[in-house]
């Protein structure tokens, strides 16, 4: 699932959420800024690096397009951050942005006009040059409802205009002060610029043929198999923090689709892959004692898995009924049995270690309690029947779940607690492509979800109701808690942001819109033929990385 990103202004609006190019020097947690997490390891190097060779990784889902508009799909993202390159570069280690595609930019004292200027001689894969007229369509592109963007068009909504003054000069005017916005100007996928020669070239195949000004290429695309990638030769405009400044090592990066875990690990070991992702943590324990493997572990910023309730589902209007199934749920028992102790409890929207979570949730959340389950469904009328089902109004309380089959275990789980509360559970697999577009469609009455997101102004993207019919499946429609969010997306002092989102997390629990379950490691496993520094933090970055043997 999905990804992965944003924040803040504290020392006045010409300081606007960031560390400046000019200097203003506030650190993100001066701003309000939201912390990623630090890098998940670093590689010990082995030998010079040295250039050629192929990298092969492993993924358990395959995307349904590679146009990063159009998708919320991690696995999309993944490739996508590889063909990409960003305005800002974010430090992975102390998380400072500095300019990358932009060589330097500025910020008007009422935070509503933010002007870029463009690095010289950048080039997208096909040849033609990154412009500002380039980046200016790239999000017109993504604000177009004939585009149907995802995630894009909802980053870029505090966009009033675009404008490109220059080949070199870009310009985006505000409607008002946005606190996540240049973060988001960091992330190597949804926001990268995208070549208009090539997306007018194949139209509705762009998706199949991306072209991005990043330091991999785009090769070919088997279905069902994988994707190979190649290095961008002409690529010079690394991150700042890189150490390598010109085009990457290695010749080759191939992405393989393994949905299996064990088939994947298995491919690890036989060395037909060299990196296997988002590996079970019952799985890690064996590679972590052994020398030729690197495992890296990072704590989620964001939830590892949630429950969304459709609330067009007749029984789940009822807020009862929702507060009810939050505390059939035994969590505590599925971070044993899932993650092996590796996460821990989630209790509501956000992560403790994203910035505006409130460590008082623990005292308001909903705690394991199947007997005040059973009440809460009683007093809303619901009766056990003769086989043990809630009925009401003859109606049985029977609600389906999609699930997927990396979530076998989870949906396996839920179902077992909500009958222990008389509820019907029908599990559902399918393809994360196909359940994202059943959620989208409200095609469910409960939907198992995930996100990683460093700034608590993702969660709009789930709880606002203008994004009903994209990925608030929900149908989740609060003036209130709009406002909070749309207020949470425009404030920039810290405090008050806080404020707001604690706010914001006290309404989703009290409505008991989610069923909040568990906050997970992320484990990935790297054979150690791939030598340098390989950071995991939303995103593989090989620039300094190269291949022996």
């Amino acid at each position: 699932m999905k990804r992965m990103r944003s924040i803040g202004l504290a020392v006045g609006l010409s300081c606007l959420l960031l560390i400046s190019a000019t200097g203003c020097g506030n650190t993100a947690q001066e701003t309000g800024q939201a912390e990623p997490s630090a890098p998940a390891a670093s590689k010990q190097a082995n030998g010079e690096p040295k250039a050629g060779g192929t990298i092969t990784m492993a993924m358990p889902a395959e995307p349904d397009t590679l146009d990063v508009q159009r998708t919320n799909m991690l696995s999309s993202d993944t490739i996508a951050m590889l063909l990409g390159d960003t305005l800002l570069s974010q430090d992975p280690e102390t998380h400072e942005l500095k300019p990358n595609l932009a060589e330097s930019y500025n910020i008007s004292e009422d935070g509503l006009t933010w002007t870029f200027t463009l690095r010289k001689g950048v080039a997208f894969h096909d040849g033609t040059p990154l412009t500002a007229k380039a980046l200016k369509a790239t999000y017109e592109r993504a604000l177009d409802p004939k585009t149907q963007a995802k995630d894009a068009r909802t980053r870029l909504q505090p966009l009033q205009s675009i404008e490109a003054l220059d080949d070199q000069t870009f310009v985006m005017h505000l409607k008002e002060p946005s606190a996540p916005l240049l973060l988001n100007l960091s992330n190597l996928s949804f926001l990268q610029p995208l070549s208009s020669a090539a997306i007018q070239t194949f139209g509705d195949q762009y998706g199949r043929n991306p072209v991005g000004v990043g330091p991999w290429k785009f090769e070919s695309w088997k279905p069902g198999e994988s994707v190979t990638l190649v290095r961008n030769e002409a690529y010079h405009s690394p991150s700042p923090f890189a150490k390598n400044k010109g085009p990457v090592r290695p010749e080759r990066l191939v992405i393989k689709f393994i949905k299996d875990n064990q088939t994947m690990m298995a491919a690890l070991d036989s060395g037909s892959i060299d990196i296997a992702t988002y590996v079970a943590p019952k799985d890690v324990k064996k590679y972590k004692k052994n020398d030729a493997y690197t495992v890296l572990e990072q704590m989620r910023s964001g939830l590892g898995l949630f429950v969304e309730m459709n609330l067009r589902s007749k029984p789940l209007q009822d807020v009862q009924v929702r507060k009810a199934l939050n505390m059939a749920i035994n969590k505590e028992a599925m971070v044993k049995a899932i993650l092996l102790g590796e996460g821990e409890v989630a209790d509501g929207p956000l992560s403790p270690n994203m910035f505006g979570y409130d460590p008082a949730i623990k005292q308001y959340a909903y705690h394991y309690d199947a007997e005040q389950a059973k009440q809460l469904l009683e007093a809303a009328g619901w009766k056990a029947n003769g086989q043990g089902i809630v009925e009401k109004d003859g109606q049985p309380l029977s609600l389906t779940l999609l699930s997927s089959e990396r979530w076998s275990q989870q949906s396996q789980l839920v179902q077992a607690m909500l009958k222990e509360i008389g509820v019907e559970v029908k599990i559902k697999n399918m393809d994360f492509g196909a359940l994202l577009d059943s959620a989208s469609k409200g095609e469910f009455d409960l939907v198992f979800m995930n996100y990683t997101e460093f700034d608590p102004d993702f969660i709009s993207i789930f709880l606002h109701s203008r994004e009903i019919g994209g990925m608030n499946h929900a149908a989740i429609h609060n003036k209130e808690l709009d406002g909070l969010l749309d207020k949470g997306r425009t404030t920039v002092g810290k405090a008050d942001r806080q404020k707001i989102y604690e706010a914001v997390q006290k309404l989703v629990v009290e409505q008991a819109y989610w069923i909040p379950l568990y906050i997970s490691k992320d484990f990935q496993v790297v054979n150690n033929r791939v030598q340098g520094t390989v950071y995991k933090d939303v995103y593989w970055n090989f620039q300094d990385s190269w291949v022996n043997g």
